[in-house]
C-alpha cells in the first residue's frame, strides 16, 4: 500500500529543512565574501560565472510555462521571465542587464561576461543540469526545483550589507540586482510553495518535489564549489543524503 502523503504541515516543514541544509549560503566560499576576504579576482569570477546561471533562468521558466494549460499560472509565472529579460514596453531593465552591469562594476568588460566564452566547464555542467531537471520533470516537481527562492530574501539582504561595507570598490548603485530580488524572491518563493503544497497531493509526488529541491540547492552549491576550486577558495563537500522519509 503506498505511504500516505504528508499534512501540509509535514511537507512545509520537509521542503524547508532539506532545503536550507544545502542552501549554498553556507558553503565557505559565500561565507568568506560575506566576511569580506575574498580578493577581487575572485569576487569578478564569482559575477562572471553566476551570470550563467542568471542566463538559465529566464529559460527554465519558459520550460515551466509551456507545460500548463492554466492560463493564471502563465500569467503568473510569466513574470519571472519580464523580471530577467526585461520589459520593452516601459523600458524596465530586466536582471541580466543589472547583473552586467555589476559585472562592470568588478571590473569585467561587459562584453566577454555576455559572450559566457569563459564560463567554467564545471558551472555550464551544473546550470545546464537545471535547465534539464525542469524540462524533464512534471509542472509541480519542476516548480518545486524554484523553491530556493525561499531562502533567498535572507541571503541577499546579507550580501548587499556585506559588499557595500566590505567592497565599497564596487559601488551601492551596482547593487541593484540584489535589491530587486529580495521582495521578488520572496514573492516567487510564496506562490511557489503555494501551488506545490496544492498540487503534489500524493506522497510519491511530495517526495520528489522535495528531491528537485535537493537538486536544486545541489546545482547552486556546486556553482559556487567549481568557482572557489578554480581561484584557490575554500570548497566543500554539499550536505548529505535526504533524511529519511
Amino acid at each position: 500500500m503506498p505511504a500516505a502523503p504528508w499534512t501540509e504541515g509535514e511537507f512545509v516543514e520537509r521542503l524547508r529543512t532539506e532545503g536550507q541544509r544545502r542552501y549554498h549560503d553556507q558553503h565557505p566560499f559565500h561565507e568568506l565574501m560575506h566576511e569580506g576576504g575574498l580578493r577581487r579576482e575572485q569576487l569578478q569570477a564569482w559575477t562572471l560565472n553566476r551570470f550563467y546561471y542568471q542566463t538559465r533562468i529566464p529559460i527554465k521558466d519558459a520550460i515551466i510555462l509551456a507545460k500548463t494549460e492554466d492560463a493564471r499560472f502563465r500569467r503568473i509565472w510569466i513574470e519571472r521571465v519580464r523580471d530577467h529579460d526585461g520589459r520593452e514596453e516601459d523600458g524596465a531593465d530586466g536582471g541580466l542587464e543589472l547583473w552586467l552591469r555589476l559585472a562592470e562594476a568588478v571590473g569585467l568588460a561587459r562584453a566577454e561576461v555576455a559572450s559566457l566564452e569563459r564560463v567554467l566547464p564545471g558551472v555550464r555542467f551544473a546550470c545546464d543540469a537545471y535547465v534539464t531537471l525542469c524540462r524533464e520533470s512534471p509542472l509541480v516537481v519542476a516548480v518545486a526545483s524554484s523553491l530556493t527562492e525561499m531562502f533567498a530574501p535572507d541571503l541577499m539582504s546579507k550580501r548587499i550589507a556585506a559588499w557595500e561595507r566590505h567592497y565599497p570598490w564596487v559601488g551601492s548603485e551596482a547593487l541593484a540586482y540584489f535589491r530587486g530580488r529580495v521582495p521578488r524572491a520572496r514573492r516567487d518563493g510564496e506562490f511557489g510553495l503555494a501551488f506545490v503544497v496544492e498540487h503534489a497531493r500524493s506522497r510519491e509526488l511530495q517526495t520528489a518535489c522535495v528531491a528537485a529541491l535537493v537538486k536544486k540547492a545541489q546545482i547552486l552549491w556546486h556553482l559556487v564549489d567549481s568557482v572557489a576550486l578554480a581561484t584557490g577558495g575554500p570548497t566543500a563537500v554539499v550536505p548529505g543524503a535526504l533524511h529519511a522519509p
